[in-house]
This record gives structure tokens, C-alpha cells and sequence, in this order.
């Protein structure tokens, strides 16, 4: 009697136990090193002049719809969710860049993906949250948003908005706090403007970081 309860004990152990490890995917939690460098709002300030001055030497004519959009042929790039960023669901703007922006968007993703994994971290990609605005979509978004620009650089395909609130997680291995994952991102566009090529305005109400490409010479 006593064996078959012994038995009945360690069955049930193992079961438990086995159970209990395959279960377990909690990720590990980890902080990254930073170095802090002031306000975001202060570092990232280049006005919408600016802005407009770089987006207009390089960008398209704004367009009026998405139609117009893809009939400029390779006058602008389609962007898609890849292993660099992901695209948000747009709802006032469409997934279209000229190449000088798509190229610095790749190139922000990958350095962000680099510096993680360089401090020992991991698991994320930046998320896009708005791109190329035709004029249909502004005139949507004004009416929503009394304050949104009508003479906004998204409108020339130079320009995108990364959302510094959210990041894509894209496997269980890792979890760093969001305001480590904020600062990585501003430290990977204040390198980047720093070589000329982009400005960058700190957007409050939106969440994101607004950058534009430059002219590359």
C-alpha cells in the first residue's frame, strides 16, 4: 500500500515540475546602460522651417491621393513592416518614401537593433507611426485635429514618425523598461543628425520623434 502511494507521490512530482518549466516563459527583465544628455525637447528642436527647406530639395510634389502616389513610379519607395521597424496602422498618411528617407529610416531601425544588442539586450524594433501625407489625408486629419499642420513636410515623402510610447517586441527573450528603450532611440537619431543627415523635432501630444531626411552631398 505504502509502494503505491510512494509511486502515486512521485508521478504526480514529476507531472507538476514538468509542467511547471514548460510554462515558464516569463522574459528576463534587464536595464541597459545610458547616458543621459538634457531634455528631449531641448536636443531634438529644428523647427518646421527647417524641416520644409530639406523636404522640398529633395522630396516629391505633394500628391493628392495614394493613386497619385504610386503613379510616380521610383520617384518614391513602398515601406513595408521588415526586420528593421515596423508600420503602425496608418490612418492619415500612406506607406510611401523618397529612397533618401526610406535609406535613413532602415538605417535608424538597424542602429537602434545594433545598440541593443551591443549593450546586451534585444527583442525590439522601432514602430512607424505616420509617413507620406497626400493632401487628402490632411484635409482628413484637420478636421480631427484643428491644430495638425497644412504645410507639413510629411507631405513630400522626406518625412516619418517613430513613436517613442511603443516599441514592437518581437520575441519573449527580453524586457527592457520603455524610457531605457526612449533614450537608445534618441541617442541612435541624435547620432544620426548629428552627421547631417536629418532633423528631428521632439513631438509631446503625438509621442514621436518627426524626422525628416536631408540632402545627402
Amino acid at each position: 500500500m505504502k509502494t503505491r502511494i510512494s509511486l502515486s507521490l512521485i508521478i504526480f512530482l514529476l507531472l507538476f515540475t514538468g509542467c511547471g518549466k514548460k510554462g515558464n516563459t516569463v522574459p528576463e527583465q534587464i536595464n541597459l546602460k545610458i547616458i543621459p544628455f538634457g531634455k528631449f525637447s531641448r536636443t531634438f528642436n529644428d523647427m518646421n522651417a527647417k524641416h520644409l527647406d530639406a523636404a522640398r530639395k529633395i522630396g516629391i510634389t505633394p500628391v493628392n491621393s495614394r493613386e497619385e502616389a504610386i503613379d510616380l513610379g521610383n520617384r518614391l519607395c513602398q515601406i513595408k513592416t521588415c526586420g528593421q521597424y515596423k508600420i503602425d496602422s496608418l490612418t492619415h498618411s500612406i506607406p510611401f518614401l523618397v529612397p533618401e528617407a526610406r535609406d535613413l529610416l532602415k538605417k535608424v531601425g538597424q542602429n537602434f537593433i545594433d545598440s541593443l544588442e551591443s549593450r546586451g539586450g534585444g527583442s525590439y524594433k522601432i514602430i512607424v507611426t505616420s509617413v507620406l501625407r497626400a493632401e487628402n489625408d490632411i484635409k482628413k486629419l484637420r478636421q480631427k485635429n484643428g491644430n495638425a499642420s497644412s504645410n507639413s513636410a510629411h507631405r513630400y515623402g522626406t518625412t516619418f514618425d517613430i513613436a517613442y510610447t511603443r516599441f514592437e517586441r518581437f520575441d519573449n527573450k527580453y524586457e527592457i523598461p520603455q524610457a531605457q528603450l526612449k533614450h537608445i532611440l534618441a541617442e541612435v537619431l541624435l547620432d544620426l543628425r548629428k552627421q547631417d543627415r536629418c532633423y528631428i523635432r521632439y513631438e509631446v501630444k503625438q509621442g514621436c520623434f518627426h524626422v525628416t531626411a536631408r540632402q545627402s552631398y
